[in-house]
């Protein structure tokens, strides 16, 4: 029997490696005109620093998972701790755009050992309404490291440099890698193959089709720098669905969409967390760009939705396992669509309380509502014992989605950063909020509550 002392390092160790990843992904996003301002390249370039990282991230998320299967979930969360320090050190160390998109790329790949790790060390210490519980504490933290990760990188950027958005990680890691001095490792007793031929596909067809997505801004898509890319990665996207289907070990089993809730909730998680990516990237350069806010101030701004996702997530992931997660799926993003539209009223001169403050508010209360039900609907959808690998395919999901959206934000609503640009990225990002609260709506199913179960079989 596991004590709740290291139940409860379990937990610290799982949120803590979690963390890190999913800030990363978001914490850069406040300091992308510091980067620009001193590296160069404009939007393409602040566009691939964001992406450099998710393209990796979510292609390997799902390769990860099996090796944390294979070797030992600590071990593999060791191998990511150290590997996203030392990169993380080359990222703020990087002398041109070229090396800290490289770095960068390199980051997303320890990145990747983090997560699937992270929550198989829950998923094996912690059971019954203890897991739920864990899930829901690991569901809220990570989604806040998401939302919080433009206001440490605004007040990093100011007062110090936008290098130290990187560096600072070393400091989670450590004590993360502390924590973990005496746990035991315990790789798997039956040793599966590995889907290399997969990791292999799907990391080439997500970076062909992002590569184009993003340059078409520079070349047109008449070119063959464009095209070609863009024509490799749809093949080689397509050829991994055929491997996976036809794998005897597939890296991501397509069984697992044969179940509703899982399939409907990925669905609605693609919407969902694309409008997460962009609202986050399109707010914070527009403030500081067009507002002339500082990095810190325009990180501020969003501060009432971390707020309400570390407060709230938890309560209303209870309630949807009382009640069933459909309308709390439908509601949220609902919610969160009408937050996007009244923050349509920002301009400039920027004034927080008349232009901004109600639609945070409702967009961060629409978030609360929708993650933690979200993440339930998916992994209650699967049996026990794949929990693991639903939960590394719904993450890649959402790394995927935010990556795919912020490169055809160009190509969707332009590259001058403007009043117009702001206006079109939030209609954007309502639209996707809609879009995951209709898909919910019609497709989860609730689960039937045990005393009408129970008449029934009577």
């Amino acid at each position: 029997m596991v004590s709740p002392a290291l139940d409860r390092r379990v937990l610290i160790v799982a949120i803590l490696a979690a963390f890190v990843a999913f800030l990363d992904g978001s914490i850069v996003t406040v300091a992308l005109p510091a980067i620009s301002a001193e590296l160069g390249g404009g939007l393409p370039v602040q566009q691939w620093v964001v992406d450099a990282y998710l393209i990796t991230l979510g292609a390997l998320i799902l390769l990860a998972g099996s090796l944390s299967d294979l070797l030992g979930r600590v071990a593999i969360l060791r191998i990511g701790l150290v590997g996203f320090g030392v990169t993380s050190l080359a990222c703020g160390l990087a002398p041109t755009a070229e090396l800290l998109i490289v770095a960068r790329a390199a980051q997303g790949v320890a990145g990747a050992l983090l997560v699937p790790s992270s929550l198989a060390l829950i998923m094996g210490a912690h059971r019954g309404a203890s897991q739920a519980r864990a899930i829901g504490l690991w569901t809220a933290w990570t989604s806040a490291a998401f939302i919080v990760g433009p206001l440490l990188g605004g007040v990093l950027t100011d007062l110090a440099s936008w290098r130290w958005v990187f560096v600072i990680n070393v400091v989670p890691i450590a004590l993360t890698l502390v924590l973990m001095a005496r746990m035991r490792n315990e790789p798997a007793a039956v040793r599966t193959p590995i889907d290399i031929a997969g990791a292999v596909l799907g990391a080439l067809g997500l970076g062909g089709l992002v590569f184009a997505l993003i340059e078409q801004a520079n070349y047109g898509w008449a070119s063959p720098v464009v095209w070609g890319p863009l024509a490799v990665g749809i093949l080689c996207l397509i050829a991994f669905i055929v491997r996976q289907a036809t794998a005897q070990h597939p890296m991501m089993p397509l069984s697992l969409f044969r179940n509703r809730n899982f399939a409907v909730g990925n669905l609605a998680t693609v919407a969902v967390y694309a409008a997460l990516s962009v609202s986050g990237l399109v707010i914070v350069v527009y403030l500081q760009q067009v507002a002339g806010l500082s990095a810190t101030v325009s990180g501020l701004v969003m501060l009432p939705l971390t707020i309400m996702l570390i407060v709230l997530s938890a309560r209303f992931g209870a309630l949807a396992g009382r009640i069933g997660p459909r309308w709390f799926m439908a509601g949220g993003p609902a919610l969160a669509a009408v937050g996007f539209l009244l923050l349509r009223a920002i301009e400039t001169p920027f004034d927080f309380v008349s232009q901004a403050l109600l639609g945070v508010l409702l967009y961060g209360l629409g978030v609360a509502i929708t993650v933690a039900p979200l993440t339930s609907a998916i992994l209650g959808a699967i049996e026990p014992e794949r929990s693991g690998i639903a939960s590394a395919v719904n993450n890649a999901v959402a790394r995927i989605a935010g990556l795919i959206a912020i490169a055809l934000l160009g190509a969707v609503i332009g590259t001058t950063v403007d009043d117009a640009w702001l206006d079109a990225g939030l209609l954007l990002c309502a639209g996707l909020m809609l879009v995951g609260a209709v898909v919910s709506a019609i497709g989860i199913q609730n689960p039937a509550r045990e005393p009408a179960a129970a008449t029934e079989a009577g």
